[in-house]
């Protein structure tokens, strides 16, 4: 006689130990055998028709869903601990590389105005995420939110994006990360990478040191939350000193008549830089995923996420100001702007400290994306849209280990090889595509509840959304086609002030925050949808190409994997539910 005993995704099997085992992979009867996956193929049309917009609920997600991971997370985190994950999360090496990019070649003197524009932005993507995390505080982020209000497969495209988004960003962190200790040793960057001759020239320079501090990060991740929060709050105490050193030291030398042309290249070159500047910001939805974690949700994210975004704010509109005080616009070097600054001025030791605060900015950020990554995969996980196993919490540390192993390799096989140059747009579109998203998500969460909301109402919200999507697509397309044009925005922007004022005035709000509420509502929504859309419209064409095939590898294995693991798995727990009834 066989018996199995599954144990944290490891299976036993006659005293013998197995790493895997199928069901911990395709457990849904749907893939118990082919006869079984051929008659769900058969099925597809009306399983998608099931699926395709079925919608949870805020307890399905907090309880039912939660409970598959067999263990909980532990509680351990306050507001101070949100605070400072959205500083690490955020504050990496960017600001001393897009400062010098932005300031030369697109804003000059004026991009303390594109860095403050990009971060009223993501604040508005901020207030957004508050909303829904405390009323939804589970570790899925924008997935679970998206399951609850958009349906299962808008958030397993959303999924897709969100892993990607992060298995990129880690991965081009971990490299910058050997480019920064390269310069701290007074080394070049190759001089730590292993050149393959045989390979393409985007992917020859293999980097193992990229690989091991991704590793060490994700033994880190694993061991303890509140272990990594400590670790994050010591580290980014010093680099925000250091960026005050920085600062002080600088304005010290500053000369006011840098600012004599604050904006050479006018209104456009502004809102061009900020485009690029708002991905400074990314990284404060990771903090979302943190919830399940928090002690008192409503309270302690607010408090964190705001907080941390508006002292981000700050930090970079200071070096900003700092930079083109030192140098005038046109002499600030695209790839180490403060390091050759500081250098111009004879203080060529100062990049040694302009190192090491990049070192340790960008430690946190690739920590911070691990635990992110990890926390999304395991609501996926819960969901069977990806493999049950990774939804495994470990009993001991109260981490999912086993989405975080997989993540971190997933990190290690990218960092070790790619430049990532060719998907660094990519990353963007999907970010971009995300928050628009879960603010679409969150003007239909407080506008309709299905079996309250009226059929008249429910058609006036879809007008209405749709004039404010369309109108801010065609505001963007303008932007993109046109440089010196006035004309389209006088018909886009209306259009979208009076959808927007349409849903405040003629739609009934059905359901009203309980504990936070985003303020001004639904203007701020509906301007985070505007910007984000607009912010879309600076990017390449070729780059919504190969969004658009990720987006068709994303189907594939939606029509022939995941529509039927999720089928098989709602329907579970749907009779699971009528039987404790």
């Amino acid at each position: 006689m066989v018996t199995s005993i599954e144990t944290g995704g490891a299976a036993t099997i006659d005293g013998r130990c197995w790493w895997f085992s199928k069901n911990d992979f395709l457990p849904e009867e749907s893939f118990k055998s082919w006869s079984n996956y051929f008659k769900a193929l058969q099925e597809s049309k009306t399983r998608l028709n099931d699926r395709l917009l079925a919608r949870s609920l805020d307890d399905t997600e907090l309880n039912q869903i939660r409970c598959r991971s067999h263990h909980s997370m532990k509680k351990t985190l306050t507001w101070w601990d949100l605070l400072w994950f959205g500083l690490g999360a955020t504050m990496g090496a960017g600001i001393f590389v897009l400062t010098g990019l932005t300031s030369r070649e697109q804003a000059g003197p004026a991009v303390v105005l594109s860095f403050f524009a990009s971060g009223v932005s993501a604040l508005l993507c901020v207030l957004c995420y508050t909303e829904f995390a405390v009323e939804i505080p589970v570790a899925g982020g924008s997935f679970a939110y998206l399951r609850v209000e958009l349906g299962d497969f808008i958030a397993f495209i959303a999924a897709g994006n969100i892993l990607f988004q992060y298995i990129v960003a880690g991965a081009s962190v971990a490299r910058s990360w050997t480019s920064y200790f390269a310069t701290l040793c007074n080394h070049s960057p190759d001089d730590f990478r292993i050149i393959v001759s045989g390979l393409g020239e985007n992917y020859n320079h293999f980097d193992p040191i990229a690989v091991a501090i991704t590793i060490i990060i994700g033994f880190v991740a694993i061991a303890s939350t509140k272990g990594s929060s400590r670790f994050i709050v010591i580290a980014k105490t010093i680099y925000i000193i250091i960026l005050l050193f920085i600062a002080i030291l600088g304005l010290m030398r500053a000369n006011p008549n840098n600012f004599s042309d604050f904006a050479p290249f006018g209104v456009r070159g502004i809102f061009k830089a900020s485009a690029v500047l708002f991905f400074a910001y990314v990284g404060f939805d990771g903090v979302a995923t943190m919830a399940e974690e928090t002690k008192n949700p409503g309270r302690d994210i607010p408090i964190g996420l705001i907080g941390s975004m508006v002292i981000t704010i700050f930090l970079y509109c200071l070096l900003a100001v700092t930079l083109c005080l030192m140098q005038p616009y046109n002499m600030i070097d695209v790839d180490a702007p403060f390091t050759m600054a500081f250098q111009a001025m004879g203080m060529n030791w100062a990049k040694y400290i302009v190192a090491l605060g990049a070192l340790l900015g960008m430690t946190t950020v690739l920590l911070a994306i691990i635990i992110a990554q990890a926390r999304y995969f395991t609501h996926i996980g819960r969901t069977h849209l990806a493999p049950p196993w990774l939804a495994t919490i470990n009993e001991r540390t109260g981490t999912p280990v086993n989405a975080t192993i997989v993540m971190t390799i997933a990190n290690c096989i990218i960092s070790l090889f790619t430049d990532l140059e060719v998907l660094s747009d990519l990353l963007s579109i999907s970010t971009l595509f995300i928050f628009s998203l879960v603010a679409l998500a969150l003007l239909v969460r407080r506008y309709y509840v299905t079996g309250e909301t009226s059929e008249f109402d429910r058609n006036r919200l879809i007008g209405f959304l749709v004039l404010i999507v369309g109108s801010s697509v065609a505001t963007a397309v303008y932007w993109a086609v046109t440089d010196e044009g006035w004309i389209g925005y006088v018909v886009t922007l209306p259009v979208w002030f009076f959808a927007t004022l349409g849903l405040k005035m003629k739609v009934k709000e059905t359901k009203s925050p309980k504990i936070w509420g985003v303020p001004l509502f639904p203007w701020l929504p509906s301007a985070s949808i505007a910007v984000n859309v607009f912010l879309l419209g600076s990017i390449d064409v070729p780059s919504f190409v190969r969004f658009g095939v990720w987006s068709l590898i994303l189907l594939v294995y939606y029509f022939f994997v995941g529509l039927h693991a999720s089928y098989d798995a709602a329907k579970d727990a749907d009779r699971e539910a009528n039987a404790v009834e």
